[in-house]
């Protein structure tokens, strides 16, 4: 063999972008298709649009426009705009224009978590229509309105600015505006891009959203409320939640001398008490620089802080959930129900990282009789349209619960609202679109739609006993007036004399003394005979 022919069979290697991968494998962010695309983008902007005013303490007013340019068959223009912090300018270009780049790397929840939305949608637009993104920010407390027109570098993975402005703000205004043109498929996209706000709107009740549609459809959903959910707070990692590699990242990054010190700074739920019965179980040095450690004493560490069944479990308040109140004025909003309950669960513990679950029901009025109930999945607060039958509340809703047991019978007009909140959410595939039927998630769901349910059947049991009652009733009140005639002639000689109209009055009240609960729409005898007539 020649020296040639063996060069020619070595296999050649190199590195690629974090941009240049999502360039590759678009797929995998969601951007499968036009029509898919037009849903994504529309996501990503609206979340981010969320993020950057609820996740802050702002009431959310969110105006969306989709439109067809005339001129490019299969481009669409997307601009939503909010009133949320405003962006730094210093940060627009990398915010837009670098792949991995984000202020969600925290441990906080947010509606995204992979700092890769907004940067995917300029990614997506850069290789279908070859514009770049717009930017209009204006920062809170900052006199100026900052612009900018940016492209990313895909094999450096770096922003491209184009174009930037700055000039003095002569408004109050403080918020982003996004402008961006993909290529989309509104045909196909139109009805799962119309739902997602719609499915927005209802865990947004504090929130004014407005879309306008390629086919100059609009779409306004009013805040019903000013009450925002707890905005949440940065937090440590939990004990129970760390791996070897996060270890020893927490140990290269800490300024903490001793292991001691190391394990109460940078750690939730462990102070000095605990700590030193975490060290003297396993005989860890509490003055032992934790930098020092072998890679033995490190997995012996790692193990051992998953093991340690002392540590109090993890807080909370990193965590934003939607809360029942909030989410009973969403479905009462927009699926205007006869019935509607709700609840938010305690918080649990999932490999080591706490995670809420919230459920609402919505019954009767306006809502369609469907085969099913009707689910309305989120997770983070955003809305999940896809691969619902592989969704963990759908096992729930579909098979663990007997619904005849709690008084319905389909088609019936019934709606689930199922909401998981977390920093680690078991999504089953990278489109993040069903949760994983994991044993504690899959109990808290069932949990929490069990309690809503038996307060739904307590509904409908007294719905049931109020039209017996009004059935009872109206069998008597309709004879009143013939019995009130022929009481009137055996009176008619006595003193004071009682008219047939007064009887009837007397016979009325009587009825309604000997029916503890009488209906409150029947006011009079007249109510019965018109209804009868």
């Amino acid at each position: 063999m020649s020296s040639k022919s063996v060069g020619d069979t070595v296999e050649k290697f190199k590195s690629i972008s974090p941009a240049e991968f999502f360039y590759r494998n678009k797929e995998i962010a969601g951007f499968s298709n036009p029509a898919r695309a037009l849903y994504q983008s529309v996501r990503e902007l609206l979340e981010n649009a969320l993020d950057a005013t609820d996740a802050h303490g702002i009431l959310p007013d969110i105006e969306i426009t989709i439109t067809r340019d005339k001129s490019k068959s299969f481009v669409y223009r997307i601009t939503v705009k909010d009133n949320g912090i405003g962006i730094p300018p210093h940060y627009v270009p990398d915010a837009f224009g670098r792949v991995l780049f984000s202020s969600k790397y925290v441990l906080r929840q947010t509606r995204g978590m992979f700092g890769l939305g907004a940067k995917m949608v300029v990614l997506y637009g850069q290789m279908t229509v070859g514009e770049p993104v717009e930017i209009i920010t204006s920062p809170i407390g900052s006199r100026r309105v900052y612009a900018f027109k940016i492209m990313i570098d895909i094999k450096e993975n770096k922003p491209i600015v184009l174009y930037k402005a700055s000039w003095p703000k002569n408004s109050d205004w403080h918020g982003t505006i996004v402008r961006v043109a993909i290529e989309g498929d509104w045909g196909r996209a139109r009805q799962r891009v119309i739902e997602y706000v719609r499915r927005t709107a209802i865990v947004t009740p504090y929130a004014n959203i407005v879309m306008l549609t390629p086919d100059n459809e609009v779409y306004v959903y009013r805040r019903v409320t000013e009450s925002l959910p707890p905005p949440p707070r940065e937090t440590k990692p939990h004990p129970h939640g760390i791996d070897l590699e996060m270890l020893k990242m927490l140990i290269k990054s800490s300024d903490a001398k001793t292991l001691e010190e190391f394990l109460i700074k940078e750690f939730q739920g462990v102070g000095k008490v605990t700590a030193e019965r975490f060290m003297r179980q396993y005989g860890f040095d509490p003055n032992r620089d934790p930098r020092t450690f072998t890679q033995e004493e490190l997995e012996k560490l790692a193990k051992a802080l998953k093991e340690y069944s002392e540590f109090r479990a993890p807080r909370a308040d990193h965590l934003s959930p939607i809360g029942a109140e909030l989410i009973k004025l969403g479905l009462q909003a927009i699926l205007k129900p006869e019935f509607v309950e709700a609840v938010t669960r305690k918080p649990v513990v999932y490999e080591g990282h706490a995670l809420i679950v919230e459920v609402g029901l919505a019954y009767g009025g306006a809502i369609p009789p469907s085969d099913h109930p009707i689910l309305l999945r989120y997770a983070n607060k955003i809305p999940l349209l896809y691969d619902e039958k592989s969704d963990v509340s759908w096992k729930v809703v579909a098979e663990n619960i007997d619904w005849s047991y709690y008084g319905i019978q389909f088609p019936a007009p019934l709606a689930i609202l199922v909401h998981v909140c977390g920093t680690k959410i078991p999504y089953k595939g990278v489109g993040k679109e069903s949760i994983a039927d994991v044993p504690v998630i899959e109990s808290e769901i069932e949990n929490g739609l069990r309690q809503v349910a038996r307060a739904l059947k307590a509904y409908l049991a007294k719905k049931r006993r109020e039209e017996e009652l009004q059935r009872k009733a109206i069998t008597l009140i309709k004879y009143i007036p013939e019995v009130a005639r022929s009481l009137a002639v055996f009176t008619r000689a006595s003193e004071p004399k009682i008219s047939p109209e007064e009887l009837e009055k007397k016979l009325f009240e009587l009825v309604k003394r000997r029916l503890p609960e009488f209906p409150t729409n029947i006011k009079d005898v007249k109510d019965v005979v018109l209804s009868i007539e």
